[in-house]
């Protein structure tokens, strides 16, 4: 006999109708406690929990259900969750990291890059740009202070894996990309390394190395960076959300793209060594940076009402203004993080974002830094 379940329940409620359902094949039935309900689940791993029918049936409705406003809490929740899946309850230890499917964090792709041999790619960077006659000697007087020697190995491997293309068929790269789609999606599956859903995110093609030119991989690392956190990962939606506006749509991960270019011309133009000095770090300082200057440029995009047609030069004054103020931009960046932490930091506040199907990636005509006039634009971008 099945029994028929209640419109209203508590989650005692769900969990007592699903057991009396599952033994009504012939097992004695429930007692009338409240703990009696949660017998199914004795002798059962932490790590098989999520595969029990109860609690598959208790987050089939909830997965089906999504709020407009994602909290830190709810993802750091939902990071823990990730986390026992790749539990093996035979032994405890977390799965091997070569098997497809696993979400991989900045760090472990960072210490990829710090372990392989890229020799051949630091040859080809120019840590500094080089000054000549007047602007040399002004540098000289008014300009930031040197890096300091011990920091300079790591603002050279900055530079190289910005020399770095991607490679589909090397593992780490391609886990990489799963978990920028993973995160910014929410999806629990894969995904091909090629396809149309990429510009649904914001490249302009069917394959996301096509869109790395003058960033390399330190691109896709940025994006990795911003998605690994929970209270960053939450300003990255609320930019991609903005990016759909059926007005002011923009690709998402080719702005990422350009921003983090913004950030390696900051970097050898020493407009970091201060702040890089005074941590005694380089990559956080760039990741913060870049961060900072996609928040700014998302805050300028809502606030100014600006379309595509202005993201060149959006992104030039904004290079302009980065690179004079690093230090105010970071400090805006810890204000809006400290603000997600209390649940008080909103990119968007109450704007709508929804409208018309915002257009393919490919169907906008986008201009970044790049691509200016060169009177417009100062460099090469050399990296």
């Amino acid at each position: 006999m099945r029994l028929q379940a209640p419109n209203r329940h508590s989650i005692h409620d769900r969990v007592r109708y699903y057991q009396v359902e599952s033994v009504s094949a012939g097992s004695s039935p429930p007692c009338d406690k409240d703990s009696s309900a949660l017998l199914a689940f004795r002798g059962i791993s932490i790590s098989e929990l999520k595969n029990h029918s109860v609690l598959q049936a208790l987050t089939a409705e909830a997965n089906a259900w999504e709020p407009r406003v994602v909290s830190t809490e709810v993802l750091q929740a939902q990071e823990e969750w990730e986390a026992v899946e790749s539990i093996h309850p035979e032994t405890g230890s977390r799965a091997s990291m070569d098997q497809p499917g696993q979400l991989i964090s900045f760090s472990e792709a960072l210490q990829h890059f710090q372990t392989v041999d890229l020799s051949s790619f630091k040859k080809r960077i120019q840590p500094t740009i080089r000054r000549t006659g007047l602007a040399a000697l002004r540098h000289y007087l008014f300009g930031p202070p040197k890096l300091h020697q011990g920091l300079r190995e790591e603002r050279d491997l900055v530079l190289t894996i910005a020399q770095c293309g991607l490679d589909s068929q090397d593992p780490m790269h391609g886990r990489v990309l799963q978990t920028i789609y993973k995160k910014l999606t929410g999806s629990k599956f894969d995904c091909a390394l090629h396809g149309d859903h990429w510009e649904d995110l914001g490249f302009q093609g069917t394959n996301p190395a096509t869109d790395l030119r003058g960033a390399g991989f330190l691109a896709l690392l940025h994006l990795l960076y911003l998605v690994m956190d929970s209270k960053t990962l939450l300003m990255a939606r609320e930019i991609l959300r903005l990016s759909r506006h059926h007005i002011q749509q923009f690709p998402f991960c080719l702005m990422s793209v350009n921003i983090t270019r913004i950030a390696i011309q900051a970097l050898r133009e020493e407009c970091l060594s201060r702040e890089c000095n005074r941590q005694q770090k380089v990559i956080p300082v760039v990741n913060s940076f870049y961060a900072a200057t996609f928040l700014r440029l998302a805050h300028v995009w809502r606030t100014q009402h600006k379309t595509i047609s202005d993201s060149g030069f959006v992104l030039k004054d904004l290079e302009m203004s980065a690179k004079k103020s690093p230090r105010r931009l970071l400090k805006t960046l810890e204000t809006y993080l400290a603000g997600v932490s209390k649940g008080q930091g909103s990119l968007l506040g109450t704007q709508k974002c929804s409208g018309p199907q915002a257009p393919h990636s490919k169907d906008l005509t986008f201009t970044g830094v790049c691509d200016l006039p060169s009177h417009l634009s100062e460099g090469t971008w050399l990296i």
